[in-house]
This record gives C-alpha cells, structure tokens and sequence, in this order.
C-alpha cells in the first residue's frame, strides 16, 4: 500500500482499485488495550490527477479488547469508511493545513499510518461482554465500601462513628 508519485501518476486516466489484506500486528504498540486484530480488509479506489490523488476506502476488520467490567476477551468489528487526500505538491490550490489533506513527503504515499490512525480512532473507550462469563460479578462489599442499591441508600442509616452521638440526641428528644 505505498506507491510512489510516478506510480499513481500512471493511473491517472484509468484510476486505482484497492482491495487487498494487510496485517497491522504493529497497531498493539500504539495501544495496548488493543489484544489482537485480524487481517484488515481495505477495498477501495483512488482519482488521480497531476497534482493530487484522492483514496476513498472502506476499512474492515476486527480487533479483541478488553471488557470494562471483567477483563475477558471482546471481539469488536469494525467497518470505517475514510477519504484520504494526498497532495502531491505543496503550492496546489487546496490548503494543505486541512485536517484530511496530506502533503506527500519523500515521493512516496503510504495509506498504512492512515489506516493504523483511522483504526485508532475508530476504537470505542470501553467494552461489555454481551455473553455471560463463568467469572463471579464484583464482590459487593470490600474494606470501607458497601454497594447499596438506591432504595438502600435512601434510608436512614447513622454512621457507626456517629453512633453515640445520634443516641445523645435520641435521649435528649425524650427529656
């Protein structure tokens, strides 16, 4: 997935398609919440003219993270649909300091930091297992923390270090 300017330039009349599978095993550096990812499925076609090329891309794969609640595998799919403009001359017409506009460094285009990045970003903050685990649910009590369902909550309990003192007041109301 790396061509050379010269290269995408001969494509320019009858255009690139794109439809191949990489391996990004090297995407786990970036984030290590990320476990494993299959071979990712990018398809696709880019225009081509002489001062641009413009790759529009469908990136699909699946990657297995970590579940919020009990740490056990999750298998995530992922389906990203991504443009990515990649300006073969700095002075062309459009503002290179756009966010999806990437001025070519070194003669060369390369779509897999692109697609690394899109991966990325497409990664949710957390994960639940949908699937029940043979993993106990989280105690429900532990040292100095109770949990309490709402109606718990809202009865009136007196901290036991405020114990004497709520009977202080206790007797002082009968007096």
């Amino acid at each position: 997935m790396k061509w050379s300017i010269q290269q995408l330039r001969s494509f320019q009349r009858k255009g690139l398609e794109l439809d191949d599978t990489i391996e990004l095993d090297s995407i786990r550096d970036f984030d290590s919440e990320i476990r494993e990812i299959t071979p990712v499925h990018v398809k696709g076609y880019a225009e081509i003219n002489q001062n641009r090329a413009v790759f529009h891309l469908t990136i699909s794969g699946q990657m297995t993270l970590p579940c919020a609640v009990t740490l056990e595998d999750v298998p995530f799919p992922f389906k990203i649909r991504s443009t990515e403009i990649f300006l073969f001359e700095p002075d062309y017409g459009m503002d290179a300091e756009e966010e999806d506009i990437h001025v070519v460094e070194e003669n060369t285009v390369d779509l897999i930091p692109y697609i690394r990045e899109n991966i990325l970003l497409e990664k949710p903050l957390k994960v639940i297992s949908s699937e029940p685990t043979d993993n106990p649910p989280a105690p429900p009590s532990g040292k100095g923390w109770d949990v309490v369902e709402e109606e718990e909550d809202r009865q009136d309990k007196v901290d036991p270090r405020m114990a004497d003192l709520a009977k202080f007041f206790n007797d002082s109301d009968k007096k």
